[in-house]
């Protein structure tokens, strides 16, 4: 993806990144994804498109270890919940405000995608 740019955050500032940069009338919220980095460190990847353009896409992204708490976006983004929702039921990584149990059975492994499905 040519015009793909990578922001490295903090846990300590990624709410406020984010917040800095989102403008609902030129960016897109696309989803907050998961990549498993290692047994111990998912990367957390929030990803915006923006609106009429070809290709132009914005992700910030923090390493993030499992007995660590992410911070919500749905403060500033409110449909985020769902992807927020995801992760922490695939990747059992921790989302303030963002319960288990939405895409998961009953008899389904429990955060199937957590320290990279091992």
């Amino acid at each position: 993806m040519k015009n793909l740019k990578k922001i490295e955050s903090s846990l300590e500032t990624i709410k406020n990144d984010i917040k800095e940069f989102y403008d609902p009338k030129i960016w897109g919220f696309l989803t907050l994804n998961g990549v498993c980095i290692d047994i111990e460190t998912t990367q957390i990847q929030w990803i915006f498109a923006k609106y009429k353009a070809i290709d132009e896409i914005v992700m910030f992204y923090v390493d993030v270890k499992l007995s660590q708490t992410v911070p919500t976006i749905t403060d500033i983004i409110p449909s985020a919940i769902i992807s927020q929702r995801e992760i922490v039921d695939m990747f059992g990584i921790n989302i303030e405000d963002s319960q288990k149990g939405l895409y998961l059975d009953e008899d389904s492994l429990s955060t199937p995608l957590a320290g990279c499905g091992i």
